[in-house]
């Protein structure tokens, strides 16, 4: 049985909540974030530093980050799609910034208006700002490889693209770089091949996360995969709620829940109280009364006998 440590990244308050047409209250969403984070879920994505305009359901990041950080022991995780954004994530406190760098450029284009080699610029210019700032005061700073799999506006991605992308970021001064099924392609033979491949080129220390989705069916196959080769941060929403607005059909983020679950039950450590954070889909659930909500662990409960910190299964 191991006892490895899987961070869990909640990203339902960005990933999930952009991607919905009801606007949650930000007294709601602190509400989500504070009592998610009572459950034990260590990173939480509480927003993006885009314009209002664009996604008025994220215009109060920078005071959900300036809750958030309030909360002993958490890491206020945020999506910024430009220097702009990212100038507005340090100022606010993030302890860790992700700038999206899809691998497709029809969706880059889509998605933030930019080709590679302005993403790569910009990336340089968020690089030297947080270099810029005290040591102490430094967040960390994510290249987050979208559309690694597959684009549903492109289809497959060369493996030559996706590593001359990771090494930009690397060399644009990231501090890791993380590998995003945005559209829910990814199947495990290819996620541990991608790992490998990527690793290869920047270095094992420099991929530690995956954001998988379950659009297929196939995002805690996926998981499974990820964690063979070695990755100890997995991105999931409460209720699987989120996708990304700017790809078709991108949908069904993989549900926090389950994922909790499936880790607790190998015996892995999350640091997260199961049934604490089956509450919190509670909350959210009466927040969002229009929003379905996904997951089987919520449905069915927890095995009779269950016991936190004990796996299950390994011996009868």
């Amino acid at each position: 049985m191991s006892k490895t440590h899987i961070e869990i990244s909640e990203v339902g308050p960005r990933d999930g909540l952009q991607s919905i047409t009801p606007i949650m209250s930000t007294a709601d969403k602190k509400a989500w974030i504070a009592a998610e984070a009572a459950a034990g879920v260590r990173e939480i994505e509480v927003g993006s530093f885009v314009p209002a305009r664009i996604l008025p359901q994220l215009a109060d990041t920078a005071e959900l980050v300036a809750f958030a950080r309030t909360i002993p022991g958490l890491t206020v995780a945020v999506l910024v799609p430009n220097f702009k954004g990212a100038a507005a994530a340090v100022e606010a406190g993030a302890h860790k910034i992700t700038i999206p760098l899809s691998v497709s450029e029809t969706h880059s284009l889509r998605n933030v208006n930019r080709t590679h080699a302005q993403m790569l610029e910009e990336t340089a210019r968020i690089a030297e700002l947080i270099m810029g700032r005290p040591e102490a005061e430094r967040p960390k700073f994510e290249g987050g490889l979208s559309t690694a799999f597959g684009c549903t506006l492109e289809g497959a991605i060369p493996d030559a693209t996706l590593l001359r992308l990771a090494e930009g970021l690397m060399a644009a001064g990231c501090d890791e770089v993380g590998l995003s099924d945005t559209t829910g392609y990814a199947n495990p033979a290819q996620v541990k091949r991608l790992i490998r491949l990527v690793r290869g080129a920047v270095g094992e220390a420099a991929v530690t996360g995956v954001h998988l989705h379950n659009t297929r069916g196939l995002g805690l196959a996926n998981v499974l995969a990820a964690l063979d080769e070695g990755i100890v941060t997995v991105d999931a929403s409460l209720g699987g709620i989120g996708g990304c607005p700017f790809a078709p059909g991108a949908s069904g983020n993989i549900v926090t829940e389950d994922l909790a679950f499936m880790l607790e039950a190998m015996g892995y450590e999350t640091g997260v109280d199961l049934e604490a954070l089956i509450a919190v889909r509670q909350q959210v659930q009466a927040a969002l009364p229009a929003v379905e909500l996904y997951g089987f662990t919520p449905e069915s409960g927890l095995p009779l006998g269950f016991a936190q910190g004990q796996g299950w299964g390994a011996s009868v």
